[in-house]
């Protein structure tokens, strides 16, 4: 069910904000829908299956967060103009188990009371057994451009060591689906399970490329504590990912994936071209404002960080009550923004303007190009931007620009 929401301040009942929103800054969407058929053992999200909802209902929850869409509208209308949605996600959870119909209805909600900037990106994530012809043709009538499909791997020892329920062979069907229906297709990969060898990492990768997606995410897995892999780790029973054989099944992914075409621009993301990179990623990443709608949902606007309540149950009380379902609310100061803004853009291709560093952060560059984490070139026209190691070792690039 997730870890624990973040300490912070009460959020008023109202959801009102603390300052007023930026026009020129851009307006991202992002719809939570907490459901899954069953959890896969190394998931921290905010995810419930049918035996842990106690009271909530799927069939009640398109119109559950459409109440939260409407106090969104209201919230933002106060603090300033509208402006419409840039990009929407869909998030889950498995997004896909809810009828496509539940899922355009929500778009609807965004559209109606924001609007969407023309040529808005709008993705749902889906497990590849939850898409067919139909629900594919009806999420791309309802709105939405983008598929993005949990693949994770292509290899059914690696699949089942993940606690993941679909057949290889059924990311073939789902990709071809959506391309039927004119969607754009982004495969999400993980890497590092127990008993996965280099070799089956790179069944996965070519896999995925056979298949010629617009898009690859590639995500080494993090041991969560509290989850069911913590736990078998903790017991002996699988043992915990190798960092040695993680920085080589990266290096293998850049490699692979730079062959076919495709273009790193954050350190886990890669498109065929700038057209296919995901916007709403590089939204969170650049800074943009966006409101997280669903249960267990953060949010960022105007400089104020909020978040929703956890369980569903108690999140449709709230709205049901009339109520905002933020649990609670920080403003972070000028240390914790320049701190994030260093963490975020570092990540991403275009990297960090070197002006934007404090003096003692510009005081490392010098340091961190000798030891081939940052481009010097880059760095001479003024930004940090990695390379390749320095992706491997980003944390630590970060700590010294910002130590």
């Amino acid at each position: 069910m997730g870890s624990a929401l973040p300490l912070g301040d009460p959020a008023p009942a109202d959801g009102a904000l603390d300052a007023g929103t930026d026009p020129a800054t851009p307006f991202s969407a992002y719809l939570h829908v907490p459901f899954c058929r069953v959890r896969c053992g190394y998931c921290d999200f905010n995810t419930y299956t049918s035996g842990e909802l106690r009271g909530a209902r799927q069939d009640e929850y398109a119109d559950t967060l459409l109440r939260e869409i409407a106090l969104a509208r209201g919230v933002l209308q106060d603090a300033g103009p509208l402006r419409p949605a840039a990009t929407v996600f869909f998030g889950g959870g498995t997004p896909t188990l809810l009828p496509p119909g539940d899922l355009g209805r929500m778009l609807d909600g965004v559209r109606e009371a924001f609007g969407l900037e023309d040529g808005a990106e709008v993705t749902v994530e889906a497990n590849p057994d939850t898409v067919t012809d139909a629900v594919a043709a009806e999420l791309a009538a309802s709105g939405v451009t983008r598929l993005s499909i949990g693949m994770q791997s292509a290899v059914p020892h690696v699949l089942a060591a993940l606690d993941r329920t679909h057949e290889p062979e059924g990311v073939t069907t789902a990709v071809r689906a959506a391309r039927a229906a004119g969607l754009d297709v982004s495969l999400d990969l993980i890497y590092g399970a127990p008993g996965e060898s280099l070799d089956d990492w790179r069944t996965s990768l070519e896999t995925a490329l056979d298949l010629a997606p617009d898009h690859v995410s590639a995500y080494a897995l993090i041991v969560e504590e509290g989850t069911k892999l913590h736990r078998q780790i903790r017991r002996g029973e699988v043992p915990a990912p190798d960092d040695d054989l993680q920085a080589d099944m990266y290096e293998l992914a850049d490699r692979l994936l730079a062959g076919a075409g495709y273009d790193w621009y954050e350190v886990s993301n890669w498109a065929t071209d700038v057209r296919h990179r995901s916007r709403h990623n590089l939204a969170y990443w650049q800074g943009a404002d966006w409101w997280g709608f669903g249960p267990g949902a953060h949010s960022h606007v105007a400089g104020v960080r909020f978040w929703n309540v956890k369980h569903p149950a108690a999140y449709a009380q709230r709205l049901a009550a009339g109520e905002s379902p933020a649990a609670g609310r920080e403003t972070p100061d000028a240390g914790a923004t320049a701190l994030e803004n260093v963490l975020l853009r570092t990540r991403i291709r275009e990297g960090l303007p070197v002006a934007e560093l404090l003096g003692e952060g510009r005081h490392a560059v010098a340091a961190l190009i000798a030891d081939g984490l940052v481009d010097g070139g880059e760095a001479v026209r003024g930004r940090i931007v990695l390379t390749l190691r320095g992706r491997l070792l980003a944390d630590a690039v970060v700590r010294a620009l910002t130590d």
